[in-house]
């Protein structure tokens, strides 16, 4: 089938570009995902970032698995599962010559994705302009445009403001107090009270706790001995105490900006672009 030969590079891991990767395994490509050495991914049980950990994750019956080295990566695609490098320059692109690339690291500004890398190429989120450093950038701000395609422009300015649940925006979101080595208390999918302390943060002179801001399910949460500094995301409460199967599904976020880059990849290929 064609599409077995139509390898996708998706840049980083985390839990949007998950719904992507698993999106675009699910139809049919071989997609290889690239990540940093250490990602901070705090929506860990559904983010694929976690094989650089743990060698491998599954996420919804799609495994994932690390390779070390680039024959490593081609041969777990040929056996069916998705595989991840520790790539952050994407320098493997030379060498696995892919017919996609889509930049998923939402850093809000563009790390060194350009159209040159591949046919097709698309950007999630700000930082990025369609039609000049990549061919299609999808929205990802929650809204009337989430997933909107942009054929030339740019997506929504970040806000820094998380999207609204049940009420809570920025005050689901819980950000280190101050810089040092984060130490677990709580685990993804616990019901939190308000003020409970779900970790500190080891500073060297002491220890700053780390409370929760509301009550609800602790949805994502760094996990134990990572370096953060003051104002590092640490984690993330839904305040909705009966949806803790959303702690271990993808969300319905990544599940739409996933459905609009396989549809920009789709009408990039009816358009002759690759």
């Amino acid at each position: 089938m064609k599409r077995r030969e139509q390898l996708v590079v998706v840049r980083g891991a985390g839990d949007l570009a998950t719904g992507v990767i698993h999106r675009l395994h699910r139809c049919g490509y071989p997609v290889l995902a690239l990540e940093i050495s250490r990602p901070a991914a705090i929506r860990r049980k559904v983010a694929f970032s976690e094989a650089v950990y743990n060698g491998e994750c599954t996420v919804e019956n799609v495994r994932c698995r690390k390779a070390e080295s680039v024959a490593g990566a081609l041969e777990m695609l040929r056996s069916g599962d998705v595989a991840l490098l520790m790539d952050p320059k994407a320098e493997c692109l030379k060498e696995v010559k892919p017919w996609a690339v889509v930049d998923a690291i939402l850093a809000k500004k563009n790390l060194g994705t350009s159209r040159e890398m591949a046919p097709l190429t698309i950007a999630l989120g700000p930082g990025f302009t369609a039609g000049k450093d990549v061919q299609l950038v999808i929205e990802t701000k929650r809204g009337h445009n989430l997933g909107r395609i942009i054929r030339k422009g740019s997506a929504a300015p970040n806000t820094g403001i998380p999207g609204i649940i049940a009420g809570y925006g920025e005050e689901r979101v819980i950000h280190a107090p101050a810089q040092g080595v984060f130490e677990g208390a709580a685990a993804i999918s616990d019901i939190v009270e308000r003020g409970q302390l779900i970790g500190q943060i080891d500073t060297g002179k002491g220890k700053v706790p780390v409370c929760a801001s509301i009550a609800g399910i602790l949805r994502g949460i760094l996990p134990d001995g990572y370096p953060v500094t003051e104002g590092f995301k640490l984690a993330d409460i839904d305040p909705r105490p009966k949806e803790r199967e959303n702690c271990f599904s993808i969300s319905d976020k990544a599940r739409c900006i996933a459905g609009s880059v396989l549809a920009g990849l789709l009408e990039l290929e009816l358009e002759g672009e690759a």
